[in-house]
Parts: structure tokens; C-alpha cells; sequence
């Protein structure tokens, strides 16, 4: 673990003195993250119907956000911190157009209200970090997304991915420092590796563990490889996940977690961290294309430990169309994540284990 400075002391007072709920448990904070969820949206339901025709049943455009996502709490029972990756704008009234009309390659997503209480839900007895450094966040507009980030704080959940400055999370034995990164207007823009490596060596100052969520590199099925070079994606550079995960690491961070190009990705051990290059799609509900390999994710789980990550746990999850989640039995996901790392990180890959488990090598 860091040296405690006096500047850790006085964030970590901080934190507890802006929060009415300090999870107080005498062993080392156990973090579960999960990729990109969406609880619904209120911005366009026509989807719904095009989903009613294909699937010939009746779909609801705007259903009960805290149903959704409740399949998903077992998931993350043992768990101190749960992150996820909030993909999309949380509230209700006008907001400005972000397609244009006719459009097939852009979507606006707005959650109902009662999304904030239902991510904060997931975990009652812990914490929750929900990350808006993502390019769905501003869907409705700047001031959706300061609405977003009010919802969220008032159902009790830390936002992260807002700006630079680290989102801290009390623990008994020290303090949790969250930062979100996105190749979109929200959050920090991970292709500026200089500034990148200054904002997670200032967590890294005030905090002994620093876990750092990045949203970027290419979406679909042809993007589970992870290769170090600069991603593209309908002309847009979505930045080297490669080079953005190892400077966080060499500035600080115990713990990457990728989401964003909507499959599962490789992990990799790197400097005694792991970096998880994307989780997938959690639980997406609306017109996402839940085509194999996109209806499969993942929730990891890890403990920070004083010398790092420590027993993972890997928690399989599948999607049945129009997006409802149900834990997966069959071990797809820690298959497809092994094969993944054996093939781009030969040398410094994750291995999961037939009870879906890893260690850090020694």
C-alpha cells in the first residue's frame, strides 16, 4: 500500500464527513464492476415497435428500471463498491434533438427518473459509483447530463467520470479513488496520455487504491480483438486502449476496467495491475443489437489488497432481446475472456479457471 500523506488524510476526513453511509468492514475492499447498462429510454420508444414485430409479443418502450436491474444484485452481493458504466442520461422532459432524422447509425438515450434509485439499489448495504464518462451521457443535452449526475448523488450513489478530480469512496481501511475517462464530450479524454497520467497520479497522492474506468476503442462484433494501435469507429478515433490502460497503471491505478465496444475483451496483468479491456454490455434494454457475441457480458469482481488486486471472480451474464438480463451458467464469458487474453497478451494474460476464478501470479 502508498505512503498515507497528509494530503490522503485530509481527503480521506473529507469523504467521510460527505457521506452518511461508511461501509466499515475490517478486510479489503471488494470492488464488482459490470459494463454498459441502460434501464430503458424515454427520448424515442419506436424501437419497441420494430422489437413488438420482430419478436411477435408486445415489448414495453419505458419499463420498471429497479425490475430490470434486479437480476443483477445476486451478482454482486459480496461486494464493498459496485461500478457501472451509466450509459445514458437519466431524466424526463424536452431535450435538445441529438439525431439527425433518418438517421440508422445514431442513438439518444434518456433512463426515466427512477433509474437513480434503481442503480443505487443494486448493492443497499454498500456503495455504488455510477460512471458518466461515456458517449451516450450527454444525450440530452448539458443540462441532461447535470441532471444525470443531481439524480444519481440524490438517490445516494457516487458519480464518477464527471471531470478530472477523483470520486473518493470511504472504506474502513482506507479510501477508494473512481475516475472515468471517455473519447466523447463527457469525462476526460483518454487520448491525452500526459494529462491522463497527471489526473491518475493525483488520485493515486490521496488514495491507496485507485480504479480507473475507460470508455473508448471500437464497438461490434469484429471489435473483440485488443491490439496497441489507435481504434476507429464510423470515422471517429476512439483512441489506443492499450496505451490509455498502461499510462493510468504507470501513473497509479490498481484497477482498468473497459466498456464501450459492446463485446468482452481480453485482460491482461500489467505492473502487478489488471486491466480489463471491456466487460461488454450488461444490460442494455432498447435497440441494442444483442446479436451473439453482444448479448454476452460480465461482472468482475476484485479485492484491493495492500500489494494490489487480489481474487478475481468473473460472473457471467446473457441478454435475451429486447434486453433482459439473466446470469449465465455455462461459462461463456470467462471462456471467451481467456481465449481473448491468450491471443493479445500471450505473455501477461488473465487466466480463468474452471470455478471462473484468477489470481495475480506471483
Amino acid at each position: 500500500m502508498r505512503t498515507r500523506s497528509l494530503i490522503y488524510r485530509v481527503a480521506l476526513l473529507a469523504a467521510f464527513s460527505t457521506t452518511a453511509l461508511v461501509a466499515q468492514q475490517p478486510h479489503p475492499p471488494r470492488v464488482c464492476a459490470g459494463g454498459d447498462v441502460l434501464l430503458g429510454s424515454n427520448l424515442d420508444t419506436t424501437w419497441a415497435t420494430r422489437a413488438a414485430d420482430r419478436l411477435m409479443h408486445s415489448v414495453e418502450a419505458t419499463p420498471d428500471p429497479a425490475a430490470l436491474i434486479a437480476p443483477l444484485a445476486p451478482l454482486v452481493a459480496d461486494a464493498d463498491i459496485v461500478l457501472l458504466n451509466v450509459e445514458g442520461a437519466i431524466g424526463t422532459g424536452a431535450a435538445p434533438a441529438k439525431c439527425r432524422p433518418g438517421s440508422t447509425s445514431c442513438y439518444a438515450f434518456r433512463q426515466p427518473p427512477t433509474a437513480a434509485a434503481a442503480y443505487r439499489g443494486i448493492l443497499p448495504n454498500g456503495f455504488v459509483v455510477g460512471n458518466l464518462a461515456n458517449n451516450h451521457a450527454m444525450d440530452a443535452g448539458p443540462e441532461g447530463f447535470i441532471e444525470s449526475k443531481e439524480r444519481l448523488e440524490a438517490a445516494g450513489a457516487f458519480v464518477t467520470g464527471v471531470d478530472s478530480l477523483p470520486t473518493l469512496v470511504p472504506m474502513w481501511n482506507g479510501t477508494v479513488a473512481f475516475l472515468g475517462f471517455a473519447t466523447a464530450q463527457a469525462g476526460p479524454d483518454p487520448r491525452d496520455l500526459s494529462a491522463a497520467r497527471r489526473h491518475v497520479g493525483r488520485a493515486a497522492e490521496v488514495a491507496p487504491w485507485v480504479v480507473v474506468t475507460m470508455h473508448m476503442g471500437a464497438e461490434g462484433a469484429r471489435a473483440q480483438r485488443t491490439r496497441d494501435t489507435t481504434e476507429m469507429y464510423l470515422g471517429e478515433d476512439r483512441g489506443n486502449v492499450v496505451a490509455f490502460a498502461r499510462a493510468a497503471v504507470e501513473a497509479g491505478a490498481d484497477l482498468v476496467v473497459g466498456h464501450g465496444p459492446h463485446v468482452l475483451r481480453a485482460m491482461e496483468w500489467y505492473r502487478g495491475a489488471l486491466i480489463v479491456y471491456s466487460l461488454g454490455n450488461l444490460l442494455t434494454y432498447g435497440p441494442f443489437n444483442l446479436a451473439e457475441p453482444l448479448n454476452r457480458g460480465a461482472i468482475l469482481c476484485a479485492t484491493l489488497a495492500d500489494q494490489g488486486v487480489e481474487m478475481l471472480s468473473l460472473r457471467g451474464t446473457v441478454q435475451q432481446r429486447p434486453g433482459t438480463v439473466r446470469p449465465d451458467s455455462s461459462a461463456r464469458a470467462a471462456f471467451l475472456i481467456d481465449s481473448l487474453s491468450g491471443l493479445d497478451f500471450p505473455g501477461s494474460r488473465v487466466r480463468f479457471f474452471q470455478e471462473v476464478t484468477a489470481r495475480r501470479p506471483r
